[in-house]
């Protein structure tokens, strides 16, 4: 099994509702990134959001290393404009057992901000995610403790947002940003995420390289078995991740709208 590069081959991959789970792909070097970014939409949305680059000290050798592996000149900044993905890197500090992320160079987040994550370990960054201490943390710590340089891991998820735009960051309350939204304009006015993810290890530094490629298609534009799909998974989702996702202002919108074009 492999991951694609687009919304309609991400989410039969992804998690629905439900048991949270990493849902991990075994991933060949030809399979780890895209292989044709648009870097002037790179360049142009670093320049508009300069804020997604947040740096710590500990990121300057894993940074140069990492842009040595992609063939440019530079650290973690130079790495992210020559890919299509954003990259994050991760590493332990000197008597403590816990990844921290130390770097972040991103220019399309799913409603994040890089300057109040970096420096945290992995359970509070992901501290947000309904459920993810309880049936996630450990798998997670166990993973990254055990990850050898050389393998590649895959995952996907999804968000439904109300934008079409690469950077998505959330403004106001749920119900007032998907008011709009009807089960007659759902196609045109839901957008489906999908951040096609990536884990490995560099060789040299040992920290780890986490990358987020993301991808957006209205709703209408996906394939009939994908929005019933995405019907099914927001009616399941777990008790506070459907409000962390905005789901109440929009469910029964995707739900009808999956139902019209099913019948």
């Amino acid at each position: 099994m492999s991951l694609g590069f687009s919304v309609d081959t991400l989410l039969p991959k992804a998690r629905g509702g439900g048991q949270l789970r990493m849902g991990l792909v075994k991933l060949e070097e030809r399979e780890w990134l895209q292989s044709a970014p648009d870097l002037a939409a790179r360049a142009a949305g670093f320049a508009e959001w300069p804020q997604g680059v947040q740096l710590t000290a500990e990121v300057e050798a894993p940074g140069r290393e990492l842009a040595a592996m992609l063939g440019v000149t530079g650290g973690l900044p130079e790495a992210a404009l020559a890919v299509h993905e954003d990259l994050c890197l991760l590493t332990k500090r000197a008597g403590e057992d816990v990844y921290r992320l130390i770097g972040a160079a991103v220019a399309w987040p799913s409603d994040w901000q890089p300057a109040q994550k970096i420096g945290l370990p992995l359970r509070a960054l992901h501290a947000p995610i309904a459920g993810y201490e309880e049936q996630l943390a450990t798998g997670v710590d166990r993973f990254m403790e055990t990850l050898r340089p050389g393998a590649i891991y895959g995952r996907c998820n999804w968000f439904i947002a109300p934008t079409g735009q690469r950077r998505w960051l959330a403004e106001g309350p749920a119900a007032q940003a998907f008011a709009h939204v009807t089960r007659d304009n759902a196609g045109e006015t839901l957008f489906v995420r999908s951040e096609r993810q990536t884990l490995r290890r560099l060789p040299e530094t040992g920290a780890i390289l986490f990358t987020i490629g993301i991808y957006v298609e209205p709703l209408g534009r996906l394939s009939p078995a994908n929005v019933a799909r995405l019907a099914g998974a927001v009616e399941t989702l777990l008790g506070g991740e459907d409000a962390r996702r905005g789901a109440p202002a929009y469910a029964q919108s995707l739900i009808a709208y999956a139902e019209r074009i099913a019948a």
